[in-house]
Formats: C-alpha cells, structure tokens, sequence
C-alpha cells in the first residue's frame, strides 16, 4: 500500500523538514490481535494507521479496563502524540483488532520536522485535537453519564451493522468502563423490558425506537 494514498495531506507538504521526514518513514505490518504498544513502554515512533484497526484501552491497578478510543486508516494516536511531545512512557495499551499497516516515523525525525515544518505541526495539532476531545468526552460520559444511556447508545451504535450483535457482557464491560456484574444486571433490566433479548455471547435488539430514546438520540 503506498501511504500517500491514505494520507494525501501529508503527501501534498512540500518544504524541505517534510520531505526529510518522509524519507525516514517505513510502512510496518502487524497481525490481529497483537500488541502495538504496553502500558508503561517508551515511546520511539509516531504511527498512523493506513489499513485496519487499533484498540486502544487502558486498565486500572484492579484491572477493571476501559476502551479510550479506536485508530482507523488515516488516523494517528492522541496518546503517541502526548508522550512524544512530553517524553513519557504510553499510559496505556495499544492492541490491533485486525491485520493492521501503518506509517512508522521515528521520534527523532518526527520531534525535528515538528520544529521545522509549519505545516507538518500544524497537521498533527489539528489531528491531535480532534482525539483529545474525543476523549475528553468519554471522560464526562464515564463521570457523569447514566450507565443505562451509555450502554443503551454503545447498542444503536453497533446495530448499524445489523440487529444482532455479538459481544460478551466482559467485552462490553471494557468498552463502556464498567464492571462485568453491572453490564449483566443493566442489560437484565433491558431484556425485562423487552428492549433487548441475551444469547449466549450476543445481544439480539428488540426495540430500536426505545433504545435510542433512552440513548438520546
């Protein structure tokens, strides 16, 4: 895959500090399910995903887990973005949930194109606070949302792709931040209410007009 197809916005910088960047830049391949970086390694290169997806979560010292955000192609991670700039290890996991191809820049030239190119640093602000306001929103949604909304939204979200959804109350529990028992006894309260019907590792939707009013939306 050549990544000025997926990312033309770089491929279009011009100025010399861009041009040096981009003839250290190495396209990487990774399979499903591997590990792109732990919680507490050092950060050595900037990444952004030209094909597949990336998970990224973070887990507390009582391993509950919460999903913070995904990557997909031509996005770049927030997280990467921050411990480059502050020279601090990843606060967080980073795992591909398909076969994933990215764009590799070492630190080195990254931190020196930023420096340099105008234009290159004004691109990875832009980018870096698009996400940062993403996850900002997650955190006022986990502090202050209703658990009921927010999973009942997660639900009209996923029902895009059919009404169907296959996920374990555990999966579920990571992505909305909460634990496996609460998610069990919310969607018992769904299927009582005839919103939802439970299956052994999938949720079939029964009523989309009361989930997305409760979702609100």
């Amino acid at each position: 895959m050549r990544w000025q197809q997926v990312l033309p916005q770089l491929a279009n910088l011009e100025d010399p500090a861009a041009q040096e960047l981009f003839s250290q830049a190495q396209e990487v391949s990774l399979p499903a399910n591997s590990i792109v970086f732990h919680q507490g390694d050092p950060c050595s290169n900037y990444l952004l995903v030209l094909e597949g997806s990336v998970k990224v979560l973070t887990r507390a010292e009582n391993g509950r887990e919460i999903v913070l955000y995904r990557l997909a192609a031509g996005d770049s991670c927030v997280l990467t973005t921050s411990c480059l700039f502050g020279n601090v290890p990843y606060p967080a996991e980073g795992s591909t949930e398909t076969a994933v191809t990215a764009l590799s820049i070492p630190a080195r030239a990254f931190k020196k194109a930023i420096q340099q190119s105008d234009a290159f640093r004004t691109l990875v602000f832009q980018t870096f606070t698009a996400h940062l306001a993403s996850v900002i929103t997650l955190v006022e949604e986990v502090a202050f949302g209703r658990l009921s909304s927010r999973l009942a939204r997660y639900l009209v979200k996923q029902a895009e792709s059919g009404t169907r959804i296959n996920i374990t109350h555990q999966a579920l529990a990571t992505e909305l931040g909460s634990a496996r028992e609460v998610i069990s006894r919310q969607l018992k309260e769904f299927e009582g209410s005839g919103l939802v019907t439970l299956q052994r590792g999938s949720i079939q939707l029964q009523n989309m007009d009361a989930l997305k009013q409760l979702a609100g939306v």
